[in-house]
């Protein structure tokens, strides 16, 4: 039977199958990546970035308004403690409840994974963890509420020990933030709120304004726009947690997976914006095709269903190959955000065998919904491959190592001839001289 999505379908079996692959990973590659430094968007970037550094409030006043149509005095840029506990008192009980327990979740799993409590000193040297002093927090103005972004970045550098932390957002709401974002703030004792987003917002948290605070760190998703911006600042000004592009899925499915859940699973990504992909790869002809029949059904009655469809049309695809083997280098190479695995009873074993993903979902009850809202650990993933080489924002990105190093008069006695003939070797007479001169005569 055929089906308005039959054109997703790669067989490995055709003979244009390696080119089809070869398209869609270059086009998702090329989604992902920000702009080049030359680019038109790249420029208006660095310039705005410079308008925020020379001039402060009044340039992210003159930006605000001139992107958000919002115009703001720089005393009116911060949401009062007022307002923020307003938010919360307004919140229905049942949705506060879920969001507690969601804080809770994730506050739970980030504590069981820190290592900033750790310490080790022996021989004359050690470590030691220190928190971020202030932190940046960025949370996308979309259209609808994203509570999960603040409590997936903040509650990670709260259980880090982080002292600081001011948070934006775009006035997309009547003018400010959403309610739900404000109250979510209010809950995790966050008092320093800005109704600014885009670049001007990255500028103010990287330079400082008149009424912003520099931050030591900016963390958090957003469009190509912050993300170029955040790529500016990185390194010079601030650390920041990772470019992040466009929402990704890549599902590892066999003969055990269920093709409705599967296509559920894919349009719940597909659903986030027109360059959002969702990849499905299986060793199952017959799934294939069982899951575009439902991609079709379940489309219809989506309300996101235009993004979706774009989604799916340009970036998604469902990839029949030999074997498993076969397809789970095909995720390897992919290295998305999220990788699901439905395999039945061999999902645990297929997941074992997996080295580049943000985040792997195990079974046929685990859709990355349970881990954007619910889990323990953060959403704020890497994408665009960048799982090669990057993972998951945790409580850990908020601490830094110090290295100790104590020795006695006898271990750099004992050093002491070592030293100074590697010292000598460099041409660094004075660094030899500095352990020389500490040597009885």
């Amino acid at each position: 039977m055929s089906t308005p999505f039959d054109e997703l379908l790669i067989l490995s079996s055709d003979p244009d199958s390696e080119t089809k692959l070869a398209a869609l990973r270059s086009d998702m590659l090329e989604a992902a990546r920000s702009s080049g430094p030359d680019s038109a968007q790249n420029r208006t970037v660095i310039e705005v970035l410079g308008e925020i550094r020379q001039r402060g409030d009044a340039a992210v006043a003159a930006y605000t308004e001139k992107f958000d149509k919002v115009a703001l005095k720089p005393e009116e840029f911060r949401i009062t403690v007022g307002a923020l506990a307003a938010a919360h008192a307004s919140m229905d009980a049942t949705l506060m409840a879920s969001l507690r327990q969601a804080i809770e979740n994730v506050r739970s799993y980030q504590s069981k994974i820190f290592l900033g409590h750790h310490f080790a000193f022996s021989e004359g040297t050690g470590m030691r963890f220190t928190p971020v002093r202030r932190v940046g927090v960025c949370v996308p103005g979309a259209s609808a509420p994203l509570p999960s972004t603040v409590i997936m970045t903040v509650v990670p550098a709260l259980v880090a020990g982080v002292q600081e932390i001011a948070l934006v957002s775009p006035p997309r709401h009547e003018g400010g933030v959403h309610p739900v974002i404000l109250a979510v703030c209010h809950e995790l004792g966050v008092t320093e709120v800005y109704r600014i987003g885009g670049v001007q917002a990255v500028g103010a948290l990287a330079y400082g304004t008149q009424t912003i605070g520099k931050v030591d760190m900016i963390v958090g998703p957003g469009n190509s726009w912050v993300q170029a911006a955040k790529k500016n600042v990185a390194g010079d000004y601030v650390g920041i947690d990772s470019i992040a592009g466009p929402s990704e899925v890549f599902i590892i499915a066999n003969d055990e997976a269920n093709p409705a859940w599967v296509a559920a699973d894919m349009l719940s990504q597909a659903e986030h914006a027109a360059d959002s992909s969702a990849v499905v790869a299986t060793d199952s002809e017959s799934l294939a095709r069982a899951i575009l029949e439902h991609l079709a059904q379940q489309l219809e009655v989506l309300p996101r269903a235009a993004d979706a469809r774009q989604s799916l049309e340009r970036f998604s695809r469902v990839i029949v190959l030999n074997d498993l083997d076969a397809v789970v280098a095909l995720a390897d190479e992919f290295a998305t955000e999220h990788l699901e695995i439905q395999c039945g009873t061999r999902s645990r074993e297929i997941a074992d065998r997996i080295h580049n993903a943000g985040a792997i979902f195990i079974g046929p009850h685990t859709p990355v919904a349970v881990g954007d809202y619910w889990a323990g650990p953060s959403h704020t993933l890497p994408t665009g491959t960048r799982a090669k080489f990057s993972s998951a924002l945790t409580s850990n990105d908020f601490v830094k190592s110090i290295s100790l190093i104590e020795y006695s008069a006898a271990q750099l006695a004992a050093s002491a001839d070592d030293i100074i003939r590697l010292a000598q070797v460099e041409g660094l007479d004075a660094h030899a001289r500095s352990v020389q001169i500490r040597q009885p005569d």
